[in-house]
């Protein structure tokens, strides 16, 4: 058992043919960043899986992942990941979940690499919007946890965060998804601070907070460029977001993606649909799978 605010040492050796749990081995990485690993894994069914190794060095923080990512288990919607298992151990949480063939932040590296240009707005409003259904319903005051109807914030929309299987996108990530009963509450700073909304830098979020994160998102897979190039490091320091520079989007698109880069979150767009809805209209996309926002 851990024992909240103990440092333990990674004892896991992430390596080719190690087999973390009985029936599992690791077959090759798929990523590694800053906080965790992901590797392509054999399952006990004997389908391929990813399997995410989340560094955790405090057991007050492992069991707050792991909460969270329970939580997210019980959700079924075609464009968030399926979960499979979590697992707490000591140095890392980690979790089974369906094999993706890549991220949107992957193909945007493989776009520039071809072609040296971002993505075609019809493409990005094509998988930004089943992002956006994806955000909408966890943002939705409609789940039941503990009793309580809430609202999930993800918390870190990002486009590597953003899985591809074929032409259908699902979000994936949870570990920082907090439940909300009231629009707006106190939450210490976490995330991705080049994606983060201003309230986050404050020690807040909103229910549209995902809104601004998902803008942002679309900025990079449109123009190859995030809106903001000040953003510090970490959460660390004091700073405000300054007027977003959108000089990499088409001059049609940038009112749009301002709204939902407002400061304030009530001036955003009602949901991140009503805002790709917008977008796909510029485009003359039609396929969206949900009818535009008021």
């Amino acid at each position: 058992m851990w024992k909240a605010g103990v440092v333990v040492r990674h004892l896991l050796e992430l390596e080719t043919g190690a087999e973390p749990f009985r029936d599992y081995r690791l077959l090759r990485v798929l990523g590694r960043g800053g906080y965790a690993d992901v590797w392509e894994s054999t399952s006990p069914n004997g389908s391929n899986v990813a399997l995410k190794f989340m560094r955790v060095d405090d057991a007050h923080a492992a069991a707050q992942e792991v909460r969270a990512i329970q939580a997210m288990k019980m959700f079924h919607h075609p464009h968030l990941i399926q979960l499979h298992e979590v697992w707490s151990i000591p140095g890392y949480v980690v979790i089974s979940m369906e094999l993706a063939e890549g991220s949107l932040q992957d193909l945007l590296e493989a776009y520039y690499s071809e072609y040296n240009t971002a993505i075609l707005q019809e493409r990005v409003c094509h998988y930004l919007t089943q992002v956006a259904e994806a955000i909408d319903f966890l943002n939705c005051k409609q789940h039941t946890l503990n009793g309580h109807r809430v609202a999930f914030v993800h918390g870190d929309i990002k486009p590597s965060n953003m899985l591809i299987f074929g032409e259908t996108i699902k979000l994936a990530d949870f570990g920082m998804s907090t439940p909300v009963i009231t629009s707006r509450c106190h939450r210490a700073p976490v995330g991705t601070p080049e994606f983060a909304a201003p309230e986050i830098f404050q020690g807040w979020i909103a229910d549209r907070t995902d809104q601004f994160s998902l803008a942002a998102s679309y900025c990079l897979l449109r123009g190859g460029k995030l809106p903001y190039s000040d953003t510090p490091l970490t959460f660390r320091e004091p700073y405000t977001r300054p007027k977003p520079n959108l000089t990499m989007l088409p001059e049609e698109e940038r009112p749009i993606i301002a709204k939902g880069l407002a400061t304030a979150p009530q001036d955003r767009w009602l949901n991140c649909t009503a805002m790709l809805s917008a977008l796909c209209d510029l485009s003359g996309y039609s396929d969206t799978a949900v009818a535009m926002a008021n």
